[in-house]
């Protein structure tokens, strides 16, 4: 509106004085007019776009003999080397980032006003690749070369650049242009009316306070009084030029005329210069009211860039913690491993104790048979071992060990069965080497109950029995304890619910073969002292059916009878049942 209001009162001076020399005039006093201009937009753009431009805008390229080259290849926004040049409709050119940095989807031409859509304007890649041979000298240090070769060297040589002016330094050039375009406090920069008095130079963020002082308003006035002074003395020369070659015959009147002419023209201009000043004025109240904000946004902008500054300066905290944590983690994944380890160990040792049996017999519960059995023939855990059980609570310390798809010769046509000798806490008054009769039995979990039954009697010179040095002898036993085509039938009676039962007994009472059918077709629900006791029953009603047929065998005179203990007569097939897969004590083979 100020502007508005300046070239209006301009006009309406021009009206009333038409002469050359007040559109003269006209013309010095628009110009200052426009220089006036510029300045109030360049620091209402500045005021709005301060702190966009601050974070997110690059401009040109810098250059020591930027001037020196043609004005052709600099920015009319920036004014510096152009920066990937895009192309406005109106054939004029911006750097992209300055054409990003326009807020708005439309972009006015700088230089002839001329709006161009963002979405039409385009990378003028043929004029880039003019600029390539561009003649560059660096304005960091001392390289001279070509364009296409400036960037690169800016990249490599000067990662870090310091401010010429202030020495503040950056992480990359394009934040040093940006600082030297917009917020360096050191920067000078020549006063517009240097030549009418004003002084040479004036720190750029001084400028504005400039404007004010006496020295430049006095400058403003000293301009206007010599346009005003030099267009009256023109006007002058050319009226009296005029004046005597139409001279009539009364000279006298004419001189009179001529005088009261220019008079007037004084006049006029005077009134003209008045309402300029006058106008100088009011604009130089809008100038401090744009300086106040100016100067507001300014210390907004170091609150911004403070928080900026520590919000980064946590960041950076944050990411070494993370990274603290994650070597930490890193070093303390492998004793977890280790404690993973140690806490199935440990789990494994809980189980084993709530199953442990002091009576020299095991029960052991066989479950994911299926996941086990793949495992063995994958050969990610051959074999797997029960848990420990005694011959007593101070006896000997023992378990089984099974290899699912066999070991040895018997692999992948049996399922092998071993017996491992444990060393215990009471191995140093026990008796080796360990001699006595170890049964294995597969147990039939249907009504028929056809167990599996095995046996093998200790070799006492083989270092399997011999007393333990290490935590577990050397496993010895039954290689082809049962078929591997029988146990991958479905629905076989040995495997129920993905769960096999296999019983290890060690006989300490060398146990008549006769007897392992009963022993082992007692309900193992009841105490080990009951069923000790039925068998014990069952042994001597066995050897008494034994003598009964002995003394009926011997002839009628050595048969005594008694009517209290009569003679009960048994099938000879009772006396010595067979189930399957029994058939006689093995030789034991190391597993």
């Amino acid at each position: 509106m100020l502007f508005h209001n300046y070239r209006w009162t301009i006009s309406k001076t021009s009206e009333q004085s038409p002469s050359s020399a007040s559109e003269e005039l006209f013309v010095q006093a628009d110009g200052l007019h426009h220089q006036l201009k510029e300045f109030y937009e360049n620091q209402a753009c500045k005021n709005k776009n301060v702190t966009h431009q601050f974070f997110d805008n690059m401009v040109g390229f810098d250059a020591k003999n930027k001037n020196a080259l043609p004005q052709s290849f600099l920015c009319a926004k920036c004014v510096l080397i152009f920066r990937d040049p895009c192309q406005l409709n109106c054939g004029h050119r911006l750097c992209r980032t300055c054409v990003d940095g326009i807020d708005g989807d439309v972009v006015k031409c700088i230089e002839c006003s001329e709006e161009t859509s963002k979405t039409e304007i385009l990378p003028d890649r043929g004029f880039r690749n003019d600029m390539k041979i561009l003649p560059i000298e660096c304005t960091l240090c001392t390289w001279a070369g070509t364009f296409k070769d400036y960037e690169e060297h800016l990249k490599s040589l000067h990662p870090n650049p310091a401010c010429p002016f202030c020495q503040t330094q950056f992480d990359s050039i394009d934040r040093l242009e940006m600082h030297k375009k917009l917020e360096c406090t050191q920067i000078t920069i020549p006063c517009a009316l240097k030549e009418y008095g004003c002084v040479d130079s004036v720190l750029r963020v001084e400028m504005a306070q400039h404007y004010l002082t006496i020295n430049h308003q006095n400058a403003i006035v000293q301009f206007v009084r010599r346009l005003t002074n030099r267009s009256t003395t023109e006007y002058a020369d050319r009226a009296f030029s005029m004046d005597i070659d139409s001279a009539p015959i009364f000279p006298t009147s004419t001189s009179a005329n001529t005088t009261t002419t220019t008079t007037t023209t004084i006049d006029s201009a005077s009134n003209q210069m008045q309402e300029v000043y006058d106008m100088i004025n009011v604009l130089a109240g809008g100038i401090q009211a744009l300086n106040d904000d100016t100067q507001r946004l300014s210390t907004e902008s170091i609150r911004i860039q403070t928080a900026v500054d520590s919000v980064s300066q946590e960041l950076t905290s944050l990411k070494l913690s993370v990274q603290e944590q994650g070597t930490f983690l890193d070093g303390i994944k492998p004793n977890q491993e280790i404690l993973h380890q140690d806490v199935a160990s440990l789990k494994q040792k809980m189980d084993d104790l709530q199953n442990v049996s002091y009576d020299g017999t095991l029960i052991w519960k066989i479950t994911s048979f299926r996941e086990k059995m793949m495992d063995a023939q994958s050969e990610r855990q051959t074999s797997i071992y029960s848990p420990p059980f005694f011959s007593s609570p101070t006896g000997y310390k023992m378990r089984a060990r099974l290899y699912l798809h066999g070991d040895g010769n018997a692999r992948r046509t049996h399922m092998s069965l071993f017996f491992v000798l444990m060393r215990g806490p009471n191995d140093a008054i026990l008796k080796f080497p360990f001699s006595y009769k170890v049964t294995f039995c597969l147990y039939d979990q249907t009504p028929q109950q056809r167990h599996i039954v095995d046996s093998f009697r200790p070799d006492i010179k083989s270092n399997s029995f011999q007393r333990p040095r290490s935590e577990m002898n050397i496993a010895s036993g039954i290689p082809k304890f049962f078929p591997l085509a029988m146990i991958q039938q479905d629905n076989n009676p040995y495997v129920q619910d993905d769960t096999m039962f296999i019983k290890i007994m060690v006989d300490f009472g060398d146990m008549p073969k006769t007897m392992l059918p009963y022993v082992l077709s007692l309900n193992p629900a009841l105490p080990a002292h009951v069923q000790q006791m039925m068998i014990k029953q069952e042994q001597e009603r066995r050897n008494q059916q034994a003598a009964t047929a002995a003394a009926r065998a011997s002839g009628p005179e050595t048969m005594q009878t008694s009517s209290s203990s009569p003679i009960i007569p048994t099938s000879p097939n009772s006396e010595n049942p067979r189930l399957p897969g029994f058939d006689h004590e093995q030789k034991p083979n190391s597993g």
